[in-house]
C-alpha cells in the first residue's frame, strides 16, 4: 500500500538534493535561486487541497485515490526524465513548476489512502510504514550522484550538468512510476457503502462554490490545536527550505573551496552535499521508529520541542 511513496519521495530526493546545482550549472546566481524554488510551495498550497477535495469526491473504475496516483506518476516522471536536459535556466524552471504539481497530485491522495483502508487500531503502523518508505526512497535519491561518482562516471551533458546527475534522474523517473504503478496494481479500493449518499455529498461540493466553501469550513472549524501548530509548522519549514536550497551549494563553495560553478571541486561538492542528505533521510527514517514510545513517555510537546 505504501509502497509508492519510495518512488514519490525519490523524485523529491533528487529535486532537492540537485535544482538548486543544476540551476546554478544554467547559469543562475545564488541570489536568483530562492525565486526559482517558488515552484514547490506554491504548487503545494494551491495542488493539495484540490487534489483532495477532487479525490474525495472521485469514484471510477479505478477507484478514488488510484486515479490521482497514476496520473501524477505518469506526468512526474517524464518530467524527471527530461530535467537534467534542459538547455536554458527558465525551462528547469518551467519543469520544475509541472514536476512539482505532478508529485503533489500522486502524493496527496496518499495520505488519505491509509485512512480509508486501515482501521483504526493499524493505522498508526500505516503512518510509520509510510515513514520508512520516504527515508528509504529519499536516501537513496541523494546518495545516488556520488555512487556513481564512486563507480567512475565522470563528465558533463552539453548544458553543463554532471552526467551522474544526469543518470539519477533518469533512474528516478524509472523508480518514480514503477513504484506507484505497483501500489496501483496490488492495492484494492472498494465502493462507498452508501453510494446514494455518495453520490449526494459529490453533487453537493461540485464546482468552485462547494470547493471555496468546504476549505473555508475547514478552517472554521479548526481546532485551536492545529492552529498552533500551523505557526510551528511556518517557522519549521522556512528553516527547512533555507536548508534545502542552499546546502548543496555551500557545501561545494566553501567546504570543497570549488572557485566557480564549471570547477570539477563544485561537482564533488554538490555530490556529497546529497549524500549529506541521505544521511539526514536515514536518520530520519529511523528516528521515526522511536517517536511514538518517546512521547508515550514525555509527551507530545515535549517531544516536538
Amino acid at each position: 500500500m505504501n509502497f509508492g511513496f519510495l518512488g514519490i519521495q525519490f523524485g523529491w530526493g533528487l529535486q532537492l538534493a540537485n535544482m538548486s546545482a543544476i540551476y546554478t550549472k544554467l547559469g543562475a546566481n545564488p541570489d536568483d535561486v530562492p525565486i526559482l524554488w517558488l515552484a514547490g510551495p506554491v504548487t503545494g498550497l494551491i495542488v493539495q487541497p484540490i487534489v483532495g477535495s477532487l479525490s474525495d469526491r472521485t469514484w471510477n473504475w479505478l477507484g478514488r485515490r488510484r486515479p490521482y496516483f497514476l496520473f501524477g506518476a505518469l506526468l512526474a516522471s517524464i518530467t524527471l526524465f527530461f530535467m537534467p536536459d534542459s538547455p536554458a535556466l527558465w525551462v528547469a524552471a518551467s519543469l520544475l513548476w509541472i514536476l512539482d504539481a505532478s508529485i503533489n497530485v500522486s502524493m496527496e491522495p496518499f495520505r488519505a489512502f491509509v485512512g480509508d483502508k486501515l482501521p483504526d487500531e493499524q493505522r498508526t503502523t500505516g503512518f510509520i510504514m509510510q515513514s520508512f518508505f520516504i527515508g528509504v526512497g529519499a536516501a537513496l535519491a541523494n546518495a545516488l550522484p556520488l555512487v556513481f561518482s564512486k563507480l567512475g562516471v565522470s563528465g558533463e551533458a552539453p548544458n553543463g550538468v554532471p552526467l551522474t546527475v544526469q543518470y539519477s534522474f533518469k533512474i528516478g523517473a524509472v523508480v518514480f512510476f514503477l513504484s506507484v504503478l505497483w501500489t496501483v496494481l496490488t492495492s484494492k479500493e472498494y465502493p462507498p457503502e452508501d453510494m446514494e449518499a455518495f453520490n449526494k455529498m459529490r453533487n453537493e461540493k461540485r464546482g468552485l462554490k462547494g470547493f471555496f466553501g468546504e476549505i473555508f469550513k475547514a478552517l472554521r472549524e479548526m481546532p485551536a490545536t492545529m492552529k498552533r501548530l500551523a505557526v510551528v509548522q511556518f517557522f519549521t519549514w522556512l528553516g527547512l527550505f533555507c536548508m534545502w536550497m542552499f546546502y548543496g551549494l555551500a557545501t561545494a563553495y566553501h567546504v570543497f573551496k570549488a572557485p566557480d560553478r564549471k570547477s570539477p571541486l563544485f561537482n564533488q561538492g554538490t555530490e556529497w552535499g546529497g549524500w549529506m542528505f541521505s544521511i539526514y533521510s536515514i536518520v530520519c527514517f529511523a528516528v521515526a521508529f522511536l517517536l511514538p514510545p518517546i512521547a508515550r513517555v514525555l509527551g507530545r510537546k515535549v517531544t516536538h520541542s
